[in-house]
């Protein structure tokens, strides 16, 4: 899971680099205002993902004294960054840049060059998209789009997916603005184009930003994975009965499990503690994203 997510943040970044030159260079060619959202927007997302790659190298550091748990939150703090970054740079930018051409009544050149680099973007988006979407796949496991992006621990895999969607959509819009506009001779399409543009990264932004605080805050396993675990403890032949059960996303892959276990009154502390062992690992085994188990064994001592 995390070598895919390493993979389609790598190949966003070669990608969205190499178009955002040639976006520019087309920008400056035509003057056109859709170009120049896509220009930008390239550029933020070639930062963005340099920012979630760091992200995902920094949690991947073992724990220590500061920090016992691990650095596995670094990622989920870095997409909330990412997702800011994306709706006031990247919407944002792109929003302004078309208002003022539509203000300005700025004409466009529809030059060969304009839809050259359309075409090149297409094609590097596509292999990005491509990178991102085996690695949304692998986490998707038979659910839909939007149920897997809101059960999703590692924010990585949707959010490159939904970056390079944005901009093969946003190539599309671009290429109809700077078309339209040529067409018709009517400037403020091309800069509407960036208008709208700017509003499907914001979408996007707020998507990120949302999904992201809550991992951020904390979320727990899913219903079924609590039930799970609850069934296994209570088939512990020593377990008297289970209280309070939490559960802590660490990192898309380190899950903290904390429970209340009363154990038999009539066991010695050397049953406890075996039943201990046996529950511990017994969880552990059937769902490995649990690394930390902590068993509030209440009944001990009385």
């Amino acid at each position: 899971m995390a070598g895919e997510s390493t993979k389609a943040v790598v190949a966003a970044i070669a990608g969205n680099f190499a178009i955002a030159v040639c976006k520019f260079a087309a920008a400056g060619f035509s003057g056109s205002a859709a170009m120049l959202a896509e220009a930008i927007h390239s550029l933020v997302d070639t930062g963005n993902d340099g920012l979630m790659l760091y992200g995902l190298r920094r949690s991947t550091k073992p724990a220590d004294e500061d920090h016992p748990f691990g650095y596995g939150h670094e990622l989920y703090f870095w997409t909330l960054v990412v997702g800011i970054l994306i709706f006031g740079l990247g919407g944002g930018m792109s929003i302004l840049t078309g208002i003022l051409h539509v203000m300005n009544e700025t004409t466009t050149e529809a030059s060969v060059w304009s839809y050259a680099v359309l075409a090149i973007a297409a094609v590097f988006e596509g292999i990005s998209w491509w990178f991102g979407y085996r690695a949304f796949r692998s986490e998707q496991q038979g659910r839909g789009v939007v149920e897997t992006i809101q059960i999703s621990k590692d924010p990585t895999t949707f959010s490159v997916l939904l970056e390079d969607s944005a901009a093969l959509a946003g190539l599309a819009i671009a290429f109809a603005g700077i078309f339209m506009s040529h067409q018709l001779g009517v400037p403020w399409i091309d800069g509407a184009s960036s208008i709208v543009i700017g509003g499907l990264l914001c979408l996007i932004a707020l998507v990120m930003v949302y999904e992201s605080k809550g991992l951020l805050i904390g979320e727990g396993v899913a219903k079924e994975t609590a039930h799970g675990v609850r069934a296994l403890i209570a088939a512990e032949s020593d377990v008297e009965s289970i209280g309070k059960l939490g559960t802590l996303y660490l990192g898309p892959e380190d899950v903290m499990l904390a429970v209340e276990v009363r154990f038999r009154r009539d066991g010695s502390v050397a049953d406890t503690r075996h039943a201990i062992g046996r529950i511990s690992n017994a969880i552990r085994a059937k769902y490995p994203r649990i690394r930390h188990v902590f068993l509030d064994a209440s009944s001990i001592g009385e």
